[in-house]
């Protein structure tokens, strides 16, 4: 690609004369200029890759002040022209923001090599500058992240302080099954902040493309009935949590910690954003290629437009705000699921529900290393 070159220049002849030099060198020149106010509007209307840029010019600004006020609007590498060597000149074009000067007449060579030179400063500066608003991103994401984590903690935190507190209070009073009630609530609790910490640790593994994968012959069947049993002192007994599946003849290589996290996450979005009394059905059945694992609620349900972005990150359905969550769930399950060779999507109509669906080959490759290529 051309590099394009805009310049200011009093002087029409050697303005003419760099012109000329410029187009033999390669470059192209798309503008001119030999006033400031000229320059500024003709550059912002048609920005060039460098712009060259004489001290003295016509007009109430001279080039240092017209550079000024040109990077205030625009980021482009400025060098000048100048016929005064002089430390005062020089000092005050090095504070302006320019990449350098040239003396003028220039010779083709100077030239030439100031150009590649600038544009190499300016590429690096570049780069540099994405690299530093990419990390605060990333550092700004981790805070939000870590104060929501933080404040979801806290409710089963405070469960188990309360329950605690209050079987030791009533230890020899209470019988065993008001006893057992308080310990359920405890054992929920502890399930929760687990399962907070795993996401922390997935969530940081996933962005940085070191998720973990060690895939190996599983029972799915037996696997997934583990889950339930775990899941349903969750549900306080306020959700009927519902298992149907059919027969799988041939046995998915599967890794038991992230399908342990996909479902749980689905499990748990199921309970939160369920009424009291609804049944959550999780089935299983063979496909051509492997299994799939459907998770159906009646809750909710997420909105039409909210449906393409729901497994962003810090993606949360426009219709639970209210509800805590850190909007990271389904984007690492998406990650997980991704890392099996499969696919995930989802069907819903608010107020009736969602149904997650899940697909995996049932013979994932054995290779397990741990970094998760990221398109």
């Amino acid at each position: 690609m051309t590099i394009t070159i805009f310049l200011v220049e009093d002087e029409i002849i050697l303005a003419r004369s760099l012109s000329r030099k410029l187009k033999q060198l390669g470059y192209q020149v798309i503008g001119t200029a030999t006033s400031g106010e000229d320059a500024i509007k003709k550059i912002l209307e048609h920005p060039p890759d460098i712009i060259l840029m004489d001290i003295v010019i016509q007009g109430e600004m001279d080039g240092i002040q017209t550079t000024q006020k040109l990077l205030k609007s625009i980021d482009i590498p400025v060098i000048y022209l100048t016929a005064y060597a002089d430390d005062e000149t020089l000092d005050r074009a090095e504070a302006s923001g320019s990449y350098g000067y040239l003396l003028k007449p220039p010779k083709e060579r100077e030239i030439h090599a100031t150009l590649k030179m600038v544009l190499k400063k300016h590429k690096d500066a570049e780069s540099l500058k994405k690299l530093i608003q990419e990390s605060q991103n990333s550092l700004d994401e981790k805070s939000q992240y870590l104060s929501m984590t933080s404040h979801d903690l806290r409710n089963p935190l405070t469960a188990i302080q309360m329950s605690s507190d209050m079987l030791k209070i009533f230890d020899e009073s209470w019988d065993r099954q008001r006893k057992l009630k308080y310990f359920e609530r405890i054992q929920r609790a502890i399930t929760s902040i687990n399962g907070m910490l795993d996401e922390v640790s997935l969530v940081s593994r996933a962005e940085s493309g070191q998720l973990p994968f060690l895939p190996q012959p599983l029972d799915v069947v037996a696997f997934i009935q583990e889950i339930i049993v775990e899941f349903e002192p969750l549900s306080e007994n306020k959700h009927q949590l519902q298992f149907q599946y059919e027969p799988i003849s041939e046995t998915p290589v599967l890794d038991k910690i992230l399908l342990r996290h996909i479902l749980a996450n689905l499990l748990i979005n199921a309970i939160k954003y369920s009424p009291e009394g609804g049944v959550i059905t999780l089935t299983l059945q063979p496909t051509s290629e492997g299994i799939e694992v459907q998770v159906a609620d009646h809750g909710l349900g997420i909105p039409k437009a909210d449906l393409p972005h729901l497994f962003d990150r810090h993606q949360r359905a426009s219709n639970v705000s209210r509800i805590a969550g850190t909007g990271l769930g389904l984007y690492v399950s998406q990650k997980a699921v991704e890392r099996h060779g499969g696919t995930i999507s989802v069907e819903s109509q608010v107020g009736e529900g969602s149904t997650f669906s899940v697909k995996l080959p049932s013979c994932t490759c054995l290779d397990s290393s741990p970094l998760l290529q990221e398109s």
